[in-house]
Parts: structure tokens; C-alpha cells; sequence
């Protein structure tokens, strides 16, 4: 069995990307490091934030792992793809979900429905031990919606209405967001490299 490591101290998310990947791997995240420093997310992109994880992690463990990193946020169009990096930090550095989201519909008061198109992106790097990596991406598109719908879900996902589905990313159930989300199709497409890794 091969492994991986998830550049992420968050348990939950760990066990999101390995139920999405679905290949044999065996999965670690950075829970058991408490000495490798947090990443400043300083780029512009999401990939060049989800790149800077991965050399952070890989350069702590000597180059020896595959590595595996990810960058994801809301990109509003009428806010000029605002949040789209500060996503999680939009009201703030230490901001709730529910701050976010709140500063979110503060921006888009005075902008009709029809104009608050809007879709979630995912970028996710492998890093692979000789210093090259392969990107990933994903794209959600939907609709910025002022009511607060379901509770299957975490950051804007609750005000992220999917037009075609009627529902919000947060009233849907994990089976099927995990096949239509900006992450699932991202993950999609790592599980085929990941696949072809494996028959090699």
C-alpha cells in the first residue's frame, strides 16, 4: 500500500479527501506534528496557496512522501471574484462561518438574485517526492441565495443555492455533493492520476 500525506490538521477534512479517494492509499494529515509551523497562505491563487502547503509539508519530511494539498473558496462575479483566496478570512482572520457569510450578503444587499452568480473552485496539488506536482481544479457554479438553507454543510455552503438542484450546497447529502461539488470533480481527476500511479 502506497501512502499519502493530507497537508491539513483538520480530522474531518482528512477523512472527506480519503473517503474521495477511494484508491489504495494509506492517509495521514499532520495531526501527529504539532512542530511543522503553520503555512502563511500568502499567494494570489488557490494553486499557488495549495503549492505553498505542499512544499512546506514535503521539505519537513525530507522530500519522502507523496504529498497532497488543496486550496479551495467562493468567487462571487458580481464582487469581481471576491472572496475567492480570503474566503475563509473574508470578515476577518479569525472569522466564523457565520461572519463570513454575513459580511458576504452585507456586500450583495443592493444586487438582485439573478446577478449573484457565483461558483466555488478547488485546487489540488500532489507533490510529488522529486519536486515536481500535478494540479487539479474544480469549478461549482451556482447562485448567492439570502436565506440560510440546510445543515449538512460548512462555510458559504448554506447560501450557495445549486439552480439545477433547487437546493443549497448544505441541504444536499454527502453522496451527491461528493459527485457534483468543485471538490468531487477535482478529486475525479486526482483519482485517475492516482490509478495510473498505482498500475505502474
Amino acid at each position: 500500500m502506497h501512502s499519502l500525506l493530507i497537508a491539513t490538521r483538520n480530522r474531518h477534512k482528512t477523512g472527506e479527501l480519503a473517503t474521495l479517494l477511494g484508491v489504495a492509499f494509506c492517509v495521514e494529515d499532520l495531526t501527529a506534528h504539532p512542530d511543522l509551523p503553520d503555512v502563511e497562505e500568502t499567494g494570489e491563487t488557490f494553486l499557488d496557496n495549495a503549492v505553498l502547503k505542499a512544499l512546506a509539508a514535503s521539505r519537513h519530511f525530507g522530500g519522502e512522501l507523496l504529498v497532497l494539498a488543496d486550496d479551495s473558496g467562493l468567487e462571487v462575479d458580481a464582487l469581481a471574484g471576491a472572496p475567492g483566496v480570503r474566503s475563509a478570512r473574508y470578515a476577518g482572520e479569525k472569522a466564523t462561518d457565520e461572519e463570513n457569510n454575513a459580511a458576504l450578503l452585507a456586500k450583495l444587499k443592493n444586487i438582485p438574485l439573478e446577478k449573484r452568480t457565483a461558483f466555488f473552485r478547488c485546487v489540488l496539488v500532489l507533490y510529488k517526492r522529486d519536486g515536481s506536482y500535478d494540479y487539479f481544479e474544480g469549478k461549482w457554479s451556482g447562485q448567492i441565495i439570502d436565506e440560510r438553507r440546510g445543515n449538512n454543510g460548512f462555510g458559504y455552503d448554506p447560501i450557495f443555492l445549486v439552480p439545477e438542484l433547487k437546493k443549497t450546497a448544505a441541504e444536499l447529502p454527502a453522496e451527491i455533493k461528493n459527485k457534483v461539488s468543485h471538490r468531487g470533480q477535482a478529486f475525479a481527476l486526482l483519482r485517475k492520476k492516482l490509478g495510473e500511479r498505482l498500475k505502474k
